[in-house]
């Protein structure tokens, strides 16, 4: 990667110094590829300057920047598109096979992980990860300081109520859940006792209903349309004991806008 960089601005000081244009004027923007969804949303927010390559999901409805990525290329996140694009940071969550990323690494490109966060402090720490490798430090504190601020005003919201959280597809989450913190952070207490993601029980549900539900990724109409949270049997429970619908864009990545759920949340709690 340092062979390609030096190779590239000595050109353009060659070309500069030829042309008579002040050296500043043609320097190269960072070339900046996303592997998958969350990375997209990372690389939008902290490389607005770069030259950037979005992934295919990066407009999809649960994308927090589905409107922002419209304005980027979106590329598949091949081998031959990496090639192609010649990047010199790549981001990732997920994406990305291992032939792909086994010839980044050999070329020298900078591979920069999007850990699983699960609180948080550990997105906070995601977040300057991130922002440090594409030259966005002050973006990037920027970006905790305004998710810090939103948890500190949402804090108290729940008074310690239970509440417990549902998918469309019959999923729940414990503790040790990025959802578990969300639930904490607006001041309530989460009814899932067992930890980690796993089904919610129809049955249990329906013979012991929680105090109150959040719900999350129900707006998306056309997932998981025969999952266990719209079973017909569910319907009035989830209608008489829905605090809030969490937009999936808040809930697909570890990232900033988990605090937006927050703040949704402690929205309808207190009204």
């Amino acid at each position: 990667m340092k062979y390609k960089l030096g190779y590239r601005l000595i050109s353009s000081m060659v070309l500069a110094v030829g042309c008579g244009v002040p050296l500043a004027a043609t320097a190269e923007p960072l070339r900046v590829m996303a592997l998958d969804q969350c990375a997209d949303q990372y690389v939008m927010a902290l490389a607005p300057n770069a030259e950037v390559r979005l992934s295919p999901r990066a407009d999809d409805p649960d994308s927090y920047f589905a409107d922002r990525a419209k304005h980027y290329r979106m590329i598949r996140p091949t081998l031959e598109a990496a090639v192609a694009f010649r990047p010199d940071v790549v981001v990732r969550y997920w994406g990305g096979d291992q032939r792909l990323l086994q010839r980044l690494e050999r070329d020298g490109v900078k591979i920069v992980n999007i850990d699983d966060a699960t609180d948080f402090p550990k997105i906070a720490q995601n977040i300057r990860q991130i922002s440090a490798s594409l030259d966005a430090k002050d973006e990037g504190e920027a970006l905790i300081a305004d998710m810090n601020a939103t948890l500190k005003r949402s804090q108290s919201a729940g008074r310690g109520r239970e509440a417990t959280y549902i998918t469309a597809s019959g999923f729940t989450a414990g503790s040790g859940t990025l959802i578990d913190s969300i639930l904490t952070a607006a001041g309530f207490r989460n009814g899932t006792k067992k930890p980690g993601y796993q089904p919610i029980g129809l049955e249990a549900v329906v013979m012991s209903p929680p105090f109150m539900f959040v719900r999350g990724f129900f707006e998306l109409m056309t997932a998981d349309w025969r999952g266990v949270g719209r079973h017909p049997v569910l319907k009035p429970l989830l209608e008489e004991k829905t605090l809030a619908d969490l937009p999936a864009s808040t809930l697909s990545c570890p990232a900033w806008f988990a605090g937006d759920a927050v703040a949704a949340l402690a929205e309808s709690a207190a009204q």
